[in-house]
């Protein structure tokens, strides 16, 4: 028996019997660039998978190590990887520079923060595994850009070739001289590999004298540059000087190169896999630096709390409580799960889970409100009494007593208005409720929220809450 065949065996003990029966033909018959940076979320739609489902699939292999898991820090503009990590932990918080686009950004985890799957060379030998053999267009494919950009599936050289005027590889300590016509408007000389650009601005009366314009490549990245051309003729001297192959395309700067490398399809974020219990249980206390401070635009906290647990113990003894409070956090994980969210931490009697939007948020609580209310009346008494408040903003991603945690005063606030609740309570912030997603789920239920108005400690100012019946 192969490894391949060996790690499958033991991936289909755990994992969705569709998902592993959809990714071993993947593994096995797709061409070598399909398996390259794979993107989970395309990858579900191609094959009519839950995403959820592809995405712990994924992620159990590549615990088993059928793949190998990449971070890469993308431009927010043309999606291009601007840093691959094995790791988020090499992410860095400060700001990256984008060659192509001439931008800098300061990473978040909502959507500059991808992750993808290459299969792991145990498994198959591709041609990204050396990257520097990749023919030039494949290299813009497979490592260049994201895997959020749809380049053409098919004829990509003979598409590229329309939107750049020439592109050539240079191996190391080699020259070229290109002849090119240059048309008026951007153009752009772009190394991918050294992300260095060359930005030249065509403008003027057309020239029919040969302009001459010389580009050197170093092993360190110079400050992205602009100059003047006429339209016409241009001899361009590409030189070199590192200690690798480049790659430099020249760039027509209009509407068919935005066609081409402007299409973008759904993407795995590294915000959703934070908020993945799969995710959150393999990787529990290895996903970030104690240093590391990434920033998160916008997250949904969900708080939980049972009301009167103490009582609980004194009434019903020791042993009875422990089981009804493990057979309330059993509910409640399971809950939070299903809504695509993840827990956090249990502080107590108290939940502390995550999810991606307000609406999945909400939506979990009121299954929970109604999983203790059936839990209840199986055992006849109203023991289990539950405080579940909601808040949803930025925030920072940390590491917090080895575990992958949340900062900020989104949390805070939604501590606090947990702490607001009363018995069976839910209530809510104003970012929560007014979410479209939010106000279309309570309306379908017929539920119209109450709005309450609260002093929350630490908070300068009083903040509208929301009760849902």
């Amino acid at each position: 028996m192969s490894d391949e065949d060996a790690l499958f065996g033991i991936l289909r003990q755990s994992a969705d019997a569709a998902c592993v029966t959809a990714l071993e033909r993947l593994v096995r018959e797709a061409p070598d660039r399909r398996l390259s940076r794979i993107n989970v979320l395309d990858f579900a739609h191609r094959e009519g998978l839950n995403e959820e489902r592809a995405i712990t699939t994924f992620l159990q292999a590549a615990q088993i190590g059928l793949f190998d898991m990449s971070w890469n820090v993308l431009c927010p503009s043309c999606s291009g990887v601007l840093d691959a990590n094995t790791s988020l932990k090499t992410v860095r918080s400060q700001e990256y520079h984008c060659a192509f686009c001439n931008v800098d950004s300061e990473p978040t985890l909502d959507d500059m923060v991808e992750v993808s799957f290459t299969v792991s060379p145990r498994v198959r030998r591709i041609a990204a595994h050396n990257p520097d053999e990749l023919p030039i267009w494949e290299y813009y494919r497979q490592v260049f850009f994201g895997s959020g950009v749809g380049l053409p599936e098919d004829d990509l050289d003979a598409v590229m070739q329309k939107v750049t005027l020439d592109a050539v590889e240079l191996p190391a300590g080699e020259k070229a001289l290109l002849s090119l016509q240059l048309p008026a408007g951007a153009v752009i000389v772009l190394e991918p590999a050294t992300h260095t650009a060359q930005f030249i601005e065509v403008k003027g009366e057309p020239t029919p004298e040969r302009q001459n314009m010389a580009v050197v490549y170093h092993t360190v990245r110079s400050v992205t540059e602009t100059v003047e051309l006429r339209p016409g003729p241009l001899r361009l001297s590409l030189d070199n000087r590192t200690g690798m192959r480049v790659l430099p395309a020249i760039w027509v700067v209009n509407d068919a190169m935005n066609a081409v490398i402007g299409k973008r399809r759904p993407y795995l974020t590294a915000k959703r896999l934070l908020t993945n219990q799969t995710f959150r249980d393999i990787y529990r206390t290895n996903t970030l630096d104690v240093d590391q401070r990434l920033k998160i635009t916008s997250l949904t906290f969900l708080f939980t709390d049972l009301k009167g647990s103490t009582e609980l113990y004194e009434r019903v003894g020791d042993l009875v409580a422990f089981d009804l409070v493990r057979e309330h956090f059993r509910f409640l994980n399971e809950i939070v799960a299903a809504e695509g969210g993840a827990v956090v931490k249990t502080i107590g009697d108290a939940v502390m889970a995550t999810f991606l939007t307000p609406d999945h948020a909400l939506a979990a609580a009121m299954r929970m409100r109604e999983a203790m209310r059936r839990l209840n009346e199986t055992h006849g008494r109203e023991d289990l009494l539950l405080k579940i408040g909601i808040h949803e903003g930025p925030c920072l991603a940390v590491n917090l007593n080895e575990r992958q945690d949340y900062f900020g005063q989104t949390v805070n606030i939604a501590s606090r208005v947990q702490g607001l609740a009363l018995s069976r309570s839910i209530l809510a912030t104003a970012p929560v409720v007014h979410n479209p997603r939010s106000a279309q789920l309570l309306g379908s239920n017929g539920q119209k929220p109450v709005a309450q108005s609260h002093s929350l400690r630490g908070v300068a100012s009083e903040v509208p809450v929301y009760e849902i019946p």
